[in-house]
C-alpha cells in the first residue's frame, strides 16, 4: 500500500462518516470498528486513537437521542456526503496540509446540550469572543445571539467555512459574525475577551501557552468536549460527552506564576 493511499484511509477512519456507518452496520453493538490500515508505524494511525472511543461515543449517543424517520435518512445521507466531501478537500488543500498531523482534528459538530452548556457557561459576559476550530459556525452564531460582538470564528477547512456562512446567511446573521480562514497558531488573541474551544487534548495542551501569553485579564475561556490537561476550571456544566468547563485566565495566571 502506497504512503499517500495509508495515509487517506487513516484520515477517512477518523471521520464521521465512517464511524457511524461501522457502528450501524456492525453485528455486534459492543464491538468497536478497527482501522484497516493500522500500522504500528505509522503517525496517522496513532493520530486520533486517544479519541477515537470519545468521538464514538459522542457520535452514537446524538443518534440515539432521536429515531431516524424518512426525513432523517436524507438529512444523514447529506449530511455523511458532505462530511466525506469537505474532509477529502481538506486533505488534498495546500493550507490543510501545511497543519502538523497531531493539530488535525476529526470535524464533528457540537450537539444541542454541548452549545446549551456553553451558553450557560457565558451567561452573563460580554464583549469580543472568538472560537477556535469553528466548525460550522453554529458556536459563533449562538454568541452573536447572545450579544457577543464581534463574534468570530476561525477554521482552516474552506468548505466548513462556506457551511457556516451558509448557516449564517439563512439565519440573518451574515453580518453579524465573522468566519475567517486563519492558522489558529498565527492569529493574536489580545483582542478577544470571550475564547471557546472544541478541540482535542494534543491541541489544548500546546494553546494553553498561547492563551496564557495573548488573552486579556479579564477574558474567560470555556472548552467543551474535552477540558484543558493543566487546568483547573472555574465552572463546569453538562455530564458526559456534552460536559463544557469554563476557564478565567487571570486564576490561571496567579496559578501559573506561583
Amino acid at each position: 500500500m502506497s504512503i499517500l493511499a495509508h495515509y487517506v484511509g487513516c484520515k477517512l477512519m477518523a471521520s464521521t462518516p465512517y464511524l457511524v456507518y461501522s457502528r450501524f452496520n456492525s453485528k455486534s453493538f459492543g464491538n468497536r470498528p478497527k482501522c484497516p490500515f493500522w500500522n504500528k508505524k505509522c503517525h496517522s494511525c496513532f493520530a486520533f486513537r486517544g479519541m477515537e472511543d470519545e468521538i464514538q461515543e459522542e457520535i452514537l449517543g446524538q443518534f440515539k437521542e432521536k429515531r431516524l424517520g424518512g426525513w432523517g435518512l436524507l438529512q444523514l445521507t447529506a449530511g455523511t456526503g458532505l462530511a466525506v466531501y469537505a474532509m477529502w478537500a481538506g486533505i488534498l488543500m495546500p493550507g490543510f496540509r501545511r497543519v502538523p498531523l497531531k493539530l488535525q482534528v476529526p470535524y464533528i459538530p457540537a450537539s444541542k446540550r454541548q452549545v446549551c452548556n456553553v451558553r450557560t457557561l457565558l451567561k452573563g459576559r460580554s464583549g469580543s469572543l472568538a472560537d477556535l476550530g469553528s466548525g460550522d459556525g453554529r458556536i459563533v452564531l449562538e454568541a452573536s445571539r447572545l450579544g457577543f460582538s464581534p463574534s468570530v470564528g476561525y477554521e482552516l477547512n474552506p468548505w466548513l467555512l462556506r457551511l457556516a456562512r451558509f448557516h449564517a446567511w439563512r439565519i440573518g446573521h451574515n453580518g453579524k459574525v465573522s468566519y475567517r480562514r486563519e492558522d489558529l497558531w498565527k492569529v493574536n488573541l489580545s483582542g478577544y475577551e470571550n475564547i471557546t474551544v472544541f478541540l482535542a487534548p494534543s491541541v489544548l495542551t500546546l494553546l494553553q501557552k498561547k492563551l496564557l501569553a495573548e488573552l486579556p485579564e479579564d477574558a474567560m475561556i470555556v472548552a467543551g468536549r474535552f477540558p484543558f490537561p493543566d487546568w483547573t476550571p472555574c465552572s463546569i456544566e453538562g455530564d458526559g460527552v456534552d460536559r463544557a468547563w469554563a476557564y478565567h485566565i487571570q486564576a490561571l495566571r496567579k496559578h501559573h506564576l506561583s
